[in-house]
């Protein structure tokens, strides 16, 4: 499809990448009641779904995907959630492995490409929740492992009717570089501290795998990928990683009806994270390219944002249910 004219105008100050995506990390709250259900997966590790539901009984649900080191309750999967279960569709959070407050029981645990959880997670509410509409939904991490779940695959669920994909870091290596420079240090450091510190836990949980001395020589995100995330997930090293699971490869092949949302001022991605000629061969691809927003701070009135207002436009348009 053609390129999607954004109709995003923020006010002035909104208009600053830095602000908004810092004030949609630390300072928006979403109230918004949910259930936890733990679902056991294949490998005997475990995860966990947090769900919130519409007024009246629905046959729709939004599954929605956090980013690097999130979990359900963070406002940019609420704020969705609350906006959908307003109208009419039910939503479930997934907490990635190790997310939910509860650490996972395997030394690996979650990447930019595993999307054999988001399959687990799929096939649950289709069998065991009998959902017959099912819309997608990811920030940054999340948004790139569905975009990764749509491309990979042959066949694709007859019940996901569409997805979103919102500050989608496509090309990982080129993200990753941009994590690294000067701009994005302190965004780097925050990220790092806290991964740094769930590692230092499964280190002691996990000492055959991992050294006390391979734990303190991560200085960098790309050192926890080299150290950790490429080794505990089956791949040689990071750059491998980053060439293995970057969506951009897969997105001529989606299917589905997707949206992608990547802001021209989101400093956390690279030129090649905006994939213009995917999306004008692809039918099934909508790639919208707002100048402001930074990274996932479409900042909007009522405090629904930009980006979930398109959401839910989008999957009505794709509803797949009379």
């Amino acid at each position: 499809m053609p390129v999607v004219t954004p109709s995003y105008t923020p006010k002035l100050l909104l208009k600053n990448g830095f602000i908004t995506t810092v004030y949609s990390g630390l300072a928006r709250r979403v109230s918004l009641p949910q259930d936890r259900e733990r679902i056991t997966l294949e490998d005997g590790d475990f995860l966990d779904l947090d769900w919130s539901y519409a007024k009246t009984k629905s046959k729709k649900l939004i599954v929605l995907l956090h980013g690097l080191e999130g979990h359900g309750q963070r406002p940019y999967v609420t704020g969705a959630a609350k906006l959908f279960n307003a109208n009419g569709i039910d939503a479930v959070c997934v907490n990635f492995r190790g997310c939910s407050g509860h650490d996972n029981l395997k030394y690996y645990s979650y990447h930019s490409g595993a999307t054999a959880d988001l399959e687990a997670v799929i096939q649950h509410v289709i069998t065991q929740r009998n959902y017959s509409a099912l819309y997608l939904k990811g920030i940054s991490l999340g948004a790139n492992i569905i975009l990764k779940y749509l491309g990979e695959r042959q066949t694709v669920p007859v019940e996901v009717k569409a997805a979103i994909a919102v500050s989608v870091p496509c090309d990982l290596a080129g993200a990753a570089e941009a994590l690294h420079t000067l701009k994005n240090k302190l965004y780097h450091d925050r990220f790092l501290k806290h991964l740094v510190k769930r590692l230092e836990q499964k280190q002691e949980r996990f000492p055959e795998h991992l050294t006390k001395a391979e734990v303190a020589s991560i200085k960098t995100l790309y050192d926890f990928d080299e150290v950790y995330t490429s080794k505990a997930h089956g791949f040689k090293n990071a750059a491998a990683y980053y060439e293995a699971c970057a969506s951009l490869q897969f997105l001529p092949q989606i299917t589905r009806p997707t949206l992608i949302i990547n802001a021209l001022n989101d400093s956390f991605l690279s030129p090649r994270c905006y994939p213009v000629k995917a999306a004008k061969t692809n039918p099934n691809l909508y790639l919208e390219m707002p100048n402001y927003g930074g990274h996932s701070g479409f900042v909007a009135k009522n405090n629904i944002y930009y980006n979930e207002r398109r959401a839910l436009d989008f999957c009505n348009r794709h509803d797949g249910i009379s």
